[in-house]
């Protein structure tokens, strides 16, 4: 079941302008949700030990209901993927990398998301293209965890608390989902106490690691492929509005295996915003209200798919539905 959306096309570029449901192309009222129909999957997996719950998770031939409702439980009983000290990493490799979008696709682009009420200056941050070459380094396999999160609060109790934890409290029955939302600041922080507690050089990825590690060397439009398909990310088309665990959106994976990169949460990169070599300075919304801006990247449960595209660029405005989380990189 998927959620029959409204079209943005009548707001280019003034989707700020909008409520956070109107900006998701929700209708006003009640909408069904996909996560209404998980109890039957719940009593059919209650049996299983949590090294059989990991596995479906990630299993392609299970319905997403069925990877959803796993996930939920290993939430509950302890995901054996997540380990706080010694988080799962995927190695890339180094060498040239193409990055960016050639300016004369920028029309298309538009054309083709127009019903999600983009407007040509924000696919243009991402022009033009260009070459860069990158040193081997390693990326998360997965985004930092509520889990993951809790442990470093509890070493540093002034540490910035995420403000999807309700009133300042753990959530952990979603232990396995992305942590959101913090600020880059939070995250860096983050990278810096997991590297003194492990003796590893943690920090988050450089944009331009981040973007060859989504698309691959074949310069994928999204993670899968150049189409974009509903099941493969939990961006709003998906139908859960909310985080999910980690993970299970298996057919999502990036060509390095890499999991959540088109959506579940947007992922604050190392880097501020500037146009790239050759590009355009572009001055929108997000510059006008904040000056200089984190990126961020992929795309999250409260966007449409846009924002999915691996080549993507865009930031934090100061709105619940922008959902910032991150994950690791390491020099390796």
């Amino acid at each position: 079941m998927h959620v029959q959306l409204n079209s943005l096309e009548g707001y280019r570029g003034k989707l700020n302008e909008l409520s956070d449901r109107e900006a998701m192309g929700l209708p006003a009222g009640y909408v069904a949700l996909r996560h209404e129909q998980l109890f039957d999957s719940f009593r059919s997996l209650l049996s299983l030990t949590p090294e059989a719950l990991s596995i479906l998770c990630e299993d392609e031939c299970r319905t997403l209901e069925e990877r959803l409702a796993a996930g939920n439980l290993l939430a509950l009983i302890g995901d054996p993927r997540i380990n706080p000290l010694a988080p799962s990493m995927a190695i890339i490799p180094g060498g040239a990398a193409m990055l960016g979008t050639a300016p004369q696709e920028v029309d298309d682009i538009v054309e083709r998301y127009k019903e999600t009420g983009i407007i040509a200056e924000w696919i243009r941050k991402e022009c033009p293209m260009f070459e860069v070459r990158l040193m081997p380094y390693a990326i998360g396999q997965y985004p930092v965890t509520n889990l993951e999160y809790w442990h470093f609060v509890r070493d540093n109790p002034s540490a910035e608390l995420p403000t999807s934890w309700a009133f300042g409290r753990y959530p952990a029955e979603k232990a396995n989902h992305p942590v959101h939302t913090v600020s880059e600041g939070a995250a860096e922080a983050y990278c810096k106490w997991l590297s003194e507690k492990t003796g590893r050089a943690f920090r988050l990825p450089t944009e331009f690691e981040w973007e060859f590690a989504a698309s691959g060397p074949k310069r994928r439009e999204f993670p899968w492929g150049d189409t974009f398909l509903q099941d493969h990310a939990n961006t709003v088309e998906t139908g859960l509005l909310t985080s999910t665990p980690v993970g299970i959106f298996p057919n999502g994976r990036s060509p390095f295996g890499i999991f959540d990169m088109a959506g579940n949460v947007e992922e604050y990169v190392a880097c501020d915003y500037r146009p790239y070599p050759n590009g355009e300075d572009i001055e929108d919304d997000l510059v006008h209200s904040l000056g200089t801006y984190r990126i961020a990247r992929g795309g999250s449960f409260t966007r449409l798919r846009d924002l999915a595209r691996c080549r993507r660029r865009h930031g934090r405005y100061p709105r619940d539905i922008y959902v910032m989380g991150f994950r690791l990189a390491e020099d390796i």
